[in-house]
C-alpha cells in the first residue's frame, strides 16, 4: 500500500508560541521530526498555516503544503493536506507524525503503517505502550487504550480501566495489563475524509479524545504495541529538559 507521512505543524501554539521552529542541536524542531520520517517512508509533507514554518521548511529541503488557520485538530490538517499534495489521491495510508516529536523513531512509524498489512479490516491505527507506573496509570494527560484480544481499541479514557476491585491503587499495575496510547495515527485516506466530517460525539466531549467520536462511529481502530515512549514538547519548560539531558549524555 502506498503510503505518505504528513506532519502537521502550526505557529500559533497556546503554551508554546513558534514551537517548531525551536532549535535543538543546530535544527529547527520540525526538521528533526522530517529527517527521522523520511527513514520510514520516501513521502513526507509538513502541513502548516504559516509562511514561516513553510520558509523553514523548503530551506531545509522539504516538502511542505500551505493548510487554512481554522483547522480545528491536526487531524482536519492532514484531512485538508492530502487533498491539496500533488498526487494526493494515488496514497492508500496517510499517517500523522506530530510535528513536536523530534525523536520519533522510525521503527514507530513503519510498525503503525504494518498495521494494515496485518489485519486488512483496519481503518485507523495507532500505537500503545504498557503501563508499568502507577503515576503513568493516574495521570488524566496519559490517555489509557483498553485493547481486545485481536489488538483492536475498545475505548480510550484518561481514567484507568478497568477498575481493579479490593486492591489499592498502587497494585493495580500488578493485577492487570495496562497501555497507554502513542499519539501516532495511521488511517486509509478515505477514512480521513471521512472521520474529519462526522460532528463530535458525546464521548469525545466528556473526555476531550477525538478517537471516541471514531470508535462511537464504528470505525476499526487497531494497534500495535512499542515499547518506545516519545520525548514530546508541548512547553519551553519540556525543551529545556529534553536539552540539558541531550548535553548530559553527550558528555558520558
Amino acid at each position: 500500500m502506498k503510503t505518505i507521512v504528513i506532519i502537521p505543524s502550526r505557529f500559533g501554539s497556546s503554551r508554546f508560541p513558534g514551537k517548531p521552529l525551536a532549535m535543538i542541536q543546530g535544527k529547527p524542531m520540525i526538521q528533526h521530526v522530517y529527517e527521522n520520517a523520511k527513514k520510514a517512508f520516501s513521502d513526507v509533507w509538513v502541513a502548516t498555516d504559516d509562511e514561516r514554518i513553510e520558509q523553514r521548511v523548503k530551506e531545509f529541503g522539504g516538502n511542505c503544503v500551505m493548510t487554512s488557520s481554522s483547522c480545528p485538530s491536526g487531524t482536519d490538517r492532514l484531512a485538508q493536506a492530502i487533498q491539496s499534495i500533488p498526487n494526493g489521491d494515488s496514497f492508500d495510508i496517510v499517517i500523522n507524525v506530530q510535528g513536536d516529536e523530534p525523536f520519533i523513531q522510525a521503527e514507530q512509524i513503519q510498525l503503525l503503517a504494518g498495521i494494515f498489512e496485518k489485519n486488512s479490516t483496519t481503518q485507523i491505527a495507532t500505537l500503545v505502550k504498557e503501563v508499568k507506573e502507577s503515576a503513568d496509570l493516574f495521570n488524566p494527560n496519559k490517555p489509557k487504550v483498553v485493547v481486545a484480544n485481536d489488538g483492536r481499541a475498545i475505548y480510550f479514557s484518561r481514567s484507568p480501566i478497568p477498575f481493579v476491585r479490593g486492591e489499592e491503587n498502587e497494585n493495580w499495575t500488578k493485577k492487570h495489563t495496562y497501555f497507554k496510547h502513542i499519539g501516532i495515527y495511521a488511517y486509509k485516506r478515505n477514512v480521513l475524509l471521512e472521520i474529519t466530517k462526522l460532528p463530535q460525539s458525546s464521548l469525545e466531549k466528556a473526555e476531550s479524545l477525538e478517537q471516541l467520536r471514531w470508535i462511537e462511529n464504528n470505525y476499526v481502530i487497531n494497534t500495535a504495541l512499542t515499547e518506545y515512549e516519545n520525548l514530546c514538547v508541548d512547553t519551553p519548560e519540556d525543551l529545556e529538559k529534553i536539552l540539558a539531558t541531550l548535553h548530559t549524555d553527550s558528555l558520558k
